[in-house]
């Protein structure tokens, strides 16, 4: 069975250092902005939850794309966006009903979280493990 990313919202404290470790990680800067997980807060911060893309068994997004562009990883079973098949559409954006692929307006193409190649950085670096990869 392939490992997955788990979410535990009751130790997440929305310190954002999944954020910046996956914005580093993908995009070579610390932005958040451009970061593949987000940390939505709820009741004026009384509840953090972090969010990323859940690797869904049946992907919208896959099927939705009209050049293949996303392809699932042998190894980690992650949906992955091929940049040099992605033209930017955004049918998958759409195709997704829990509005976790993302388009990057520096790049033209669409970005979702691809587990960082079975090693998740977000995981990894999380102080509370509100976010473990098993």
């Amino acid at each position: 069975m392939a490992k997955a990313l788990h979410m535990y919202p009751d130790k997440c404290t929305s310190c954002l250092m999944c954020e910046m470790a996956c914005s580093l990680e993908n995009e070579g800067l610390f932005n958040p902005a451009k970061s593949r997980i987000k940390v939505f807060e709820f009741e004026h911060g009384k509840t953090s939850v972090p969010y990323t893309c859940t690797q869904c068994e049946e992907a919208w997004c896959l099927h939705a794309c009209p050049t293949n562009a996303i392809v699932i990883n042998a190894d980690t079973g992650a949906k992955e966006v091929i940049d040099d098949k992605c033209v930017g559409c955004k049918v998958c954006t759409m195709a997704c009903p829990y509005g976790t692929v993302n388009y990057n307006t520096s790049t033209g193409k669409v970005i979702k979280c691809d587990l960082c190649g079975g090693d998740p950085k977000c995981a990894e670096v999380c102080p509370t493990d509100a976010i473990v990869y098993r």
